[in-house]
């Protein structure tokens, strides 16, 4: 929607000429006179929006003209990034303060590029006030209503509350049906499983009705062996036999190269089982690409079955199905049902009897389907009053002819309650193919990129990504959650209804297309103007040159994320590319799976300057990047760079201070990375930094003392530490000053080589660890910390860090091979995760690990008070671990451990009896420990009868 982009320039124009009168020297003068008659002109075309909009779908020459004034918004938005552009070029290169140009200047002016820049901002902003002039005029034909109360949506967001997923409404007769089907054993003369078919509309509830019988106990226990595998468009092969043989023997398929081995694979799992195999989300209309999985399928047991959920009955034929269950739109009672537990439930008994009439109307235009009862539904939750919901009732919204089957009209309600960013962001989404599992993170970064997320005081854009997130699945925007360990969304998807939908509001500007082997891009794809564009090319996949040239509908690109394992990309490409696509925010040229390609991108053409408003270039995987160019830092809008796993990526520009908006440096997997230039320590907005490599010895490389300025740094792992010789350069970093860092890894190798190392690194290398970890200092709110390669006797974590760590959760501890005893860690107030690997000189882990004295006054102690997960790996020399013997009065430990990990161990003689005992106590796993695994071993094991307790034991000792 066009609101969605214009309010964002409206703000953006007041705010850049609020910074524009403050700055000492100015980008053009007499700019404030033409952005005042941008801001007038905007206003009035804002003014009657909320109708045009209204009117658009019935009459086209209201859509052209609201296609108009989006490219102008367009245009206008890329015009005000190149002019905060030129002022940001101004502040880092600097320019005599009296060189200050008109804003519409004599050819006299322009000696110099940046006089000649200045002036065509200039031209294009009076260009933009020309084409808004005739845009404002062409309203007046219209006879638009003006929105004279300029309600705005963004004012306040409704707390909506979702309803369970898991509970169906309705659906008795199909529900019977179907588990009736799965537990029929069929005719034997039948030979492979018998198929069944769910088909329907989008929104109706299959994939739910699907997942009833699948979860359905008497089903469960009818089948030796059960999968699901989401389909979509397209249908991927591959993919889909991985995720088969996945879910029957998981880490099995990640071997399996070549499709034949997959099919093979699969034949030897069901070989002589029953088994349940469910398709959901079928459109695949080829028989071809699914006769090999039938045919593999063949060697099951009688009685197995796959269940396929379809929006079409061709494909459930197609496929071979015996049975074909339609599954229909709801009764009105069913939808009630669904509308009521969401809109009423919760609600006064008075107010429920004045709604319900109200209501009752309101899910007759829902026409029996559950997604549009949903949505309007959640979106009537904070609503109390008889006049909103009379309201909803009677909205125009409700009669446009182009929103078929009542499936857009519920969500196109609660969409124009969004705040005006979020639509955005919600529009956004459309770039991504139908069934896309959207990871949140990479969506927020997606979102970011854009510009979509702007700061406000204290608060990070990624936080405010995730508050927009929030809202969006609030609304029912988003379904089918993944939770990660901490309870928070990791990943979602979108109903195909809710995706036609964004698509229906950005105007298709939005496009996925996917290449195949074979088959080469054409022009036609594009049609008209297209935004964001998802490109996947598969092996063999073509694309030609001329396109980013020729195709006036990618001039204006502004996302283009590229997924490729075998695409080979030409010298001539990437110069094409990036000379025509100057509008780009965001770049994703990462390899998904880099350990299968072979044609890598051998180095980024200097031209990638052009790109002046890239923020997010994404490189991940290109193993053949050995440098970037020194014109990289000429994108001063450069916010996010992903260079992970390009290992043999050996360094930066030198020129990385000029680019100051970077905060996100992902630079995990370069080990051919000796060194981060001097100017990194510039980038004072820099958030995360995955490997701070600092390179002593090197020329124009950053120092620990780099990191100074680096105070909002979140993360930030150090990595080069065992070439710092200078306890002092340790101290000037001033860690202890960083509150926002939360997660550290400091890392003691040495990344000096051959005849670059000098003699001797350090004279007494274990006493210069000790002195530099101590100087270093803990930052004060740190939840995750990780130390390797320390070559200390004493001290892995200092004392001075043991009292100040009170927030730490996780704790890693690498192959610090001259420790011979454990910290104090016990005294860690927060600690939940704990795995300590490599320390070769531990023999025993007795109290000191608890860090409490042998004396405690009688007192009650606890150590290790909130520890959860416990590892222990690669301790060679750890013969005894015996805690709490000699300590004097009460000793609580580790009361809350549920997960113990033993691995290569191979001298421990056995576990403190107090832990084998715990009731807390869910998993315990001992791998390569011989001794340790004999006596815990259920045949003859003496300390069996201690630990048969526990939930789940693996024991593999014999491996070791």
């Amino acid at each position: 929607m066009v609101d969605a982009i214009l309010s964002p320039i409206l703000e953006q124009l007041t705010s850049m000429a609020v910074e524009e009168a403050k700055e000492q020297v100015r980008l053009v003068t007499g700019v404030g006179k033409e952005v005042k008659k941008l801001t007038s002109s905007l206003r009035v075309i804002e003014a009657v929006l909320h109708d045009a909009e209204k009117r658009q779908v019935k009459e086209e020459t209201v859509r052209l003209w609201l296609d108009q004034l989006r490219c102008t918004c367009y245009d206008m938005e890329d015009v005000l990034g190149e002019w905060n552009t030129a002022r940001l070029k101004l502040q880092i290169d600097g320019v005599p303060k009296k060189k200050v140009c008109s804003f519409f200047p004599t050819a006299s002016c322009f000696a110099c590029k940046p006089l000649v820049l200045r002036r065509d901002i200039a031209l294009k902003i009076k260009e933009i006030n020309e084409t808004l002039d005739d845009i404002a005029k062409q309203k007046d034909m219209f006879g638009f209503v003006v929105n004279v109360t300029n309600e705005r949506a963004d004012q306040r967001v409704p707390s909506i509350s979702s309803i369970d997923e898991s509970e169906i409404f309705g659906r008795e007769k199909e529900k019977n049906e179907l588990v009736d089907r799965l537990l029929c054993e069929g005719s034997k003369e039948q030979k492979g499983p018998c198929i069944i078919s769910l088909v329907g509309m989008g929104g109706i509830g299959k994939t739910t009705l699907a997942q009833f019988a699948y979860n359905n106990g008497d089903v469960e226990r009818n089948f030796e062996k059960r999968t699901w595998v989401c389909v979509s468009e397209p249908f991927d092969e591959f993919r889909i036999a991985r995720a088969i043989i996945e879910s029957l023997k998981p880490g099995s398929a990640k071997d399996l190269v070549e499709f034949q081995s997959l099919m093979q694979h699969i034949q030897e799992c069901v070989a002589g089982k029953k088994f349940l195999l469910v398709l959901d989300d079928v459109w695949n209309e080829d028989y071809y690409k699914w006769e090999p999985f039938y045919k593999c399928l063949k060697n099951s047991l009688h009685g197995s079955k796959i269940l396929i959920t379809t929006r079409k009955e061709t494909v459930a034929r197609i496929m071979g199905s015996t049975h074909v269950i339609s599954v229909n739109v709801l009764s009105e009672m069913e939808c009630w049902s669904v509308f009521q537990s969401l809109a009423i439930s919760g609600k006064t008994i008075g107010k429920r009897e004045n709604l319900e009439k109200i209501g009752r109307e309101i899910v007759k235009k829902c026409k029996g389907l559950p997604l549009a009862a949903k949505t309007i539904a959640s979106l009537l939750r904070s609503k109390n009053t008889e006049k909103e919901w009379q309201n909803i009732l009677e909205s125009e919204i409700w009669e446009l002819e182009a929103i078929e089957k009542g499936l857009l009209a519920p969500l196109l309600l609660s969409y124009k309650e969004l705040p005006s960013k979020v639509k955005r962001c919600f529009s956004y989404c459309a770039v991504f193919p139908k069934d896309y599992e959207i990871q949140k993170h990479k969506l927020i970064e997606l979102w970011m990129a854009q510009g979509y997320l702007s700061e406000k005081g204290a608060k990070e854009m990624e936080d405010i990504g995730e508050e927009y997130f929030n809202i969006l699945a609030s609304h029912s925007f988003f379904q089918d959650f993944d939770k990660g360990d901490d309870g928070e969304i990791s990943n979602c998807k979108m109903h195909d209804i809710v995706h036609d939908f964004a698509q229906y509001l950005c105007s298709n500007e939005c496009l996925t297309v996917e290449i195949h082997s074979g088959e080469e891009l054409a022009i036609s794809s594009f049609g008209e103007k297209k935004i964001h564009l998802l490109l996947t090319l598969r092996r063999g996949a073509s694309v030609p040159i001329s396109i980013w040239g020729n195709v006036t509908g990618l001039r204006g690109l502004r996302s283009l994320l590229v997924k490729s394992d075998e695409y080979s990309w030409s010298s001539e490409v990437l110069p094409q590319l990036f000379d025509k696509l100057t509008c780009l925010r965001t770049l994703k040229l990462k390899v998904c799976e880099p350990w299968l390609c072979k044609n890598f991108i051998k180095e980024i053409p200097t031209n990638i300057e052009k790109l002046l408003h890239l923020k997010y270039l994404n490189l991940k995987g290109q193993k053949k990047i050995e440098k970037l160019p020194e014109t990289l830092c000429e994108l001063y809008n450069l916010e996010r760079l992903n260079v992970d796993d390009c290992e043999n990526l050996r360094e930066l520009p030198r020129g990385i201070g000029k680019l100051r908006k970077l905060m996100y440096l992902h630079n995990e997997g370069t080990d051919s990375l000796r060194y981060l230039p001097a100017g990194i320590g510039e980038l004072i907005r820099l958030r995360r930094v995955r490997e701070f490599v600092v390179g002593g010895g090197y020329d124009r490389a950053c120092s620990l003392g780099s990191l100074k300025k680096l105070n909002f740094l979140q993360q930030c792992g150090i990595r080069g530490l065992g070439g710092v010789s200078e306890a002092g350069e340790a101290a000037r970093a001033e860690l202890e000053k960083k509150k926002y860092l939360l997660h550290l890894g400091l890392h003691f190798d040495h990344l000096r080589d051959g005849d670059e190392e000098q003699a001797g690194r350090r004279e007494n290398e274990e006493d210069e660890d000790e002195r530099l970890l101590e100087a270093l200092g803990p930052p004060p709110n740190l939840k995750e910390l990780e130390i390797s390669e320390y070559r200390g006797r004493r001290n892995v974590v200092p004392k001075n860090w043991i009292t100040s760590l009170t927030n730490l959760r996780v704790l890693y501890l690498y192959n610090c091979r001259n420790c011979e005893h454990l910290p104090p860690l016990g005294k860690l107030p927060s600690l939940e995760s704990l795995h300590i690997e490599g320390m070769k000189s531990v023999k025993r882990v007795g109290n000191e690990f608890l860090g409490v004295e042998s004396d405690t006054d009688g007192s009650s102690v606890i150590a290790f008070p909130k520890l959860k997960h416990l590892e222990f790996e690669y301790m060679e020399e750890l013969e005894e671990w015996d805690c709490g013997t000699a300590i004097k009065g009460e000793i609580i430990i580790m009361p809350r451990l549920s997960y113990l990990e033993i691995v290569s161990c191979p001298k421990l003689k056995a576990l403190p009896d107090h832990l084998l005992q715990k009731t807390t106590l869910q998993k315990l796993l001992i791998g390569g420990c011989h001794i340790l695994g004999e006596r815990c071993s259920e045949e003859t094991g003496e300390d069996w009868p201690k630990i048969r307790h526990i939930p789940k034991i693996i024991n593999t000792y014999r491996d070791g």
